[in-house]
């Protein structure tokens, strides 16, 4: 075999061994689940008509607002499991078994991103179905579903990325768990549970260049049909560079480590 194919069926491997995690532990699924339904929850109905009347509108508009900001808040909760599941590997052996084994390097890693896509993909089907139950009125058309499918994924292959170099640079799990906490906050100081035009200056000017800003409002356009302008394009460009600077940080760590 190639070695391309090898690098495919090893990132296979280690995908299936990722899938029997999630199935064997489906509590750490839920609790990605939880936390996004409990804030969807506390903002859509005891400060959802304080905050619906603040953009001009009701509860109802406010959850078409709140909405594209949660799903962004899931995906960057699930970046944590990476982070916690490569530090683990690292520190408790098992590396030093695949090292044995004729086992691309890459694959290991690959698996860990490809798990978490999928765990993000179920929470966020979730998610968005709460949101359907309590008022979540979206006007897209399939086609623009599909690309806020696409930007979302985009979004989790790239925090995912940049948290398995997170894990790999940790000194311990317990470090790794904590390090990639701040993805959670940066919806909160973006546009995604008030316009930045209601912050103070300093603030708004950190809201509107973070890069969760421009992807929630590509969402909120897409599902909403609120107009995206450049914000798709900053958006992707956002993802891309997170991917690759982090991609190449993960696997230059991992090389490190492996020759030792």
């Amino acid at each position: 075999m190639t070695t391309l194919a090898n690098t495919f069926t090893d990132s296979r491997t280690m995908l299936r061994r990722q899938l029997l995690h999630l199935r064997r532990y489906p509590s750490l699924t839920g609790l990605l689940i939880g936390m996004p339904v409990i804030f969807l929850l506390l903002f859509a109905y005891v400060l959802g008509g304080t905050l619906g009347a603040g953009i001009g509108g009701n509860r109802s508009t406010y959850v078409n607002y709140l909405t594209p900001g949660i799903l962004l808040f899931t995906v960057a909760g699930a970046a944590a499991g990476p982070a916690i599941a490569v530090a683990s590997d690292m520190t408790e052996g098992i590396v030093d078994r695949f090292r044995s084994m004729a086992i691309a390097r890459v694959a290991l890693l690959t698996g860990h991103v490809l798990g978490s896509l999928v765990q993000s993909f179920l929470a966020l089907l979730a998610v968005l179905g709460v949101a359907l139950l309590i008022g979540f009125r979206p006007n897209a058309t399939p086609l623009e579903w599909l690309a806020a499918a696409g930007v979302l994924m985009a979004t989790a292959f790239a925090l995912t990325w940049f948290s398995v170099a997170l894990g790999m640079v940790a000194d311990s799990v317990e470090t790794a768990s904590n390090t990639p906490m701040f993805l959670s906050l940066l919806p909160f100081l973006g546009s995604g549970f008030v316009p930045t035009d209601s912050m103070p200056a300093g603030l708004r000017a950190f809201a509107e260049y973070q890069p969760f800003t421009p992807i929630i409002e590509t969402l909120r356009g897409l599902l909403l049909g609120s107009g995206i302008g450049n914000s798709a394009i900053i958006a992707l460009a956002w993802c891309a560079g997170i991917a690759l600077v982090s991609y190449l940080w993960a696997r230059r760590k991992y090389n490190q480590r492996a020759a030792r």
